[in-house]
């Protein structure tokens, strides 16, 4: 059957295939809710016949996963290939491409059903996970206590804090400019005089560690001149025509990025990916670096009078630099887009240190799951976003321990700011004890991650896709953590009650109250607590 063939009203095995189209309208039914692939606005779904909003997803990824995909709770589905433009207005949603074609149809009757039906035929899993001690251990990212001034001296006394504050070894991340330069991915021997000892004391330590890198290369420098005279860096186009990349004046593009304006390596030509490659290696042999966080991916860089080798749209370099992540099962991303099923951590996009970013960790977190993405770490622990601890910033002690009690039953956990440091020693004492609860479960969860590679299942749920057709659509504070465990932090300044929803049947609290499902109940939530329900069987 040829690919471009209109379908229309097909029932094939439970599957009703509506059309592909390059234009699409769809009537929101009564009681009907959607989600849309866009993890950073993931706290604004569902949408529903009220909603009035639109997203454009062709060169924006909004600093996150994207997926061109559209999930209803009455089974309905929206995909394509290719970025989509959709809309809700008046109880409508309009759906259109640039190019391309449009999927759509109904799989089964609610968002379970459909969720799996698009899992398994455009994003299925392919068998592997990242590295096991992402799952099963914290996560530690230097970027709040050092910032731009990473150094060997710091992050050795950084890590040796860790152990002493009583914190097992996991993952220490270095974040930006430890490097000589960008494009230059060499220790910077100003602040590095041992680097191959600094790892070595790393790895004796416990530690896996990963080095922050990026796809920029900083203009006017050596490797800047030695990659443009080889055409490896994505060009500026001719403005007054259309021209192919062997017609252009190999004129390297300067990139306004958040770190300045730089020229950016051309990972759609593979000559450009295997020389990124060589000096990601180099670092593994040299080293011993065991992975690397990939950062500023994002499409919207690219969505400016540029060209490159074979890129056809501005989404396309996301995916390349993606793709060079797959060789290292030790990494992490930002950035993403059509790369669920595959073995990649994908992080939440940077939060402030405000309760308004925090109650968006766990909606944010639940939309990459509806999209597909199975291996997730919410923002680092107290906000990601480093300008909200500069320049004197007050650090909110209550909300550095629940934004831990969030992460804690996650897939992942990850502490940048040190609680020892900012916390009273009752409050350090909570985090640390929500590190041990993540480890306790770590074997667990990363049994969840080796089945979620099998079948697309993600670790963690909204309530609406473990348990629906119950009316849990608009659910937001609570989780559940596979199938069988409730997860409900508190996400709101000075909340000591909460209300939590059970399903049907009978659920053990973790502080051994057991409770009949089926209803709402009230707990109380000190400080201390983070309260996770266990399904009796």
């Amino acid at each position: 059957m040829k690919k471009n063939f209109i379908i229309l009203f097909v029932l094939l095995q439970g599957l009703t295939v509506f059309g592909q189209n390059k234009n699409l309208e769809i009537v929101i039914n009564p009681g009907e809710y959607w989600w849309a692939g866009i993890s950073s606005l993931g706290h604004q779904t569902p949408y529903d016949a009220t909603t009035v909003f639109s997203f454009d997803m062709w060169g924006d990824n909004k600093g996150n996963q994207a997926q061109p995909l559209l999930l209803s709770s009455k089974g309905r589905y929206v995909w394509s290939e290719q970025p989509i433009k959709y809309e809700f207005n008046n109880g409508k949603i309009t759906v259109t491409v640039r190019d391309g074609e449009i999927l759509n149809g109904s799989a089964g009757t609610n968002l379970r059903t459909a969720f799996e039906h698009v899992a398994k035929n455009f994003f299925p899993s392919n068998g592997k996970i990242p590295d096991p001690l992402l799952f099963t251990h914290p996560q530690y990212n230097t970027w709040i206590e050092l910032m731009y001034n990473q150094n060997e001296v710091d992050i050795l006394k950084y890590a040796q804090s860790i152990l002493d504050k009583g914190y097992s070894p996991g993952v220490l991340m270095i974040d930006d400019n430890w490097q000589e330069n960008y494009g230059i991915w060499e220790f910077s021997p100003r602040r590095f005089k041992d680097p191959k000892g600094m790892m070595q004391k790393l790895h004796a330590m416990g530690f896996k560690v990963m080095l922050w890198i990026c796809p920029f290369v900083s203009a006017d420098s050596e490797i800047f001149r030695a990659l443009q005279k080889q055409r490896l860096l994505i060009l500026d186009k001719d403005k007054t025509q259309e021209v192919l990349w062997a017609d252009t004046k190999n004129k390297a593009a300067i990139i306004r990025w958040w770190n300045g304006a730089s020229a950016c390596i051309d990972l759609s030509n593979p000559k450009a990916q295997q020389w990124f490659k060589d000096r990601l290696d180099h670092l593994v042999n040299e080293y011993g670096v065991d992975g690397f966080k990939f950062d500023a991916g994002d499409a919207r860089f690219y969505t400016d009078d540029v060209i490159s080798y074979n890129a056809k749209i501005p989404n396309d370099h996301t995916n390349y630099f993606a793709e060079l992540g797959l060789s290292y099962p030790l990494n992490e991303y930002r950035a993403a887009w059509k790369m669920a099923g595959l073995p990649l951590a994908q992080r939440l996009r940077d939060k402030t240190h405000k309760w308004t970013d925090l109650i968006k960790l766990i909606p944010d977190q639940m939309s990459q799951s509806v999209m597909g993405y199975a291996y997730t770490c919410p923002d680092m622990i107290g906000g990601g976003e480093y300008q909200s601890f500069l320049n004197g910033a007050v650090i909110d002690e209550e909300l550095v321990v629940r934004s831990t009690q969030v992460h804690a039953l996650m897939p992942m956990m990850q502490f940048s700011v040190a609680p020892w440091r900012v916390l009273s020693n009752k409050n350090a004492a909570i985090c640390l004890k929500m590190s041990k609860l993540h480890e306790e479960f770590g074997a667990h969860i990363l049994d969840l991650a080796k089945a979620a590679s099998k079948t697309g299942e993600p670790i963690v749920k909204p309530m609406e896709l473990a348990f629906p057709g119950y009316g849990y659509e608009k659910i937001k504070d609570q989780f559940v953590l596979g199938n069988d465990i409730i997860v409900a932090p508190v996400v709101e300044k000075s909340v000591r009650s909460r209300k939590v929803v059970l399903p049907i049947g009978k659920w053990q609290a973790e502080d051994g109250v057991k409770y009949e499902g089926g209803k709402t109940i009230e707990i109380s939530v000190p400080l201390e607590r983070l309260p996770y329900f266990r399904k009796v069987k």
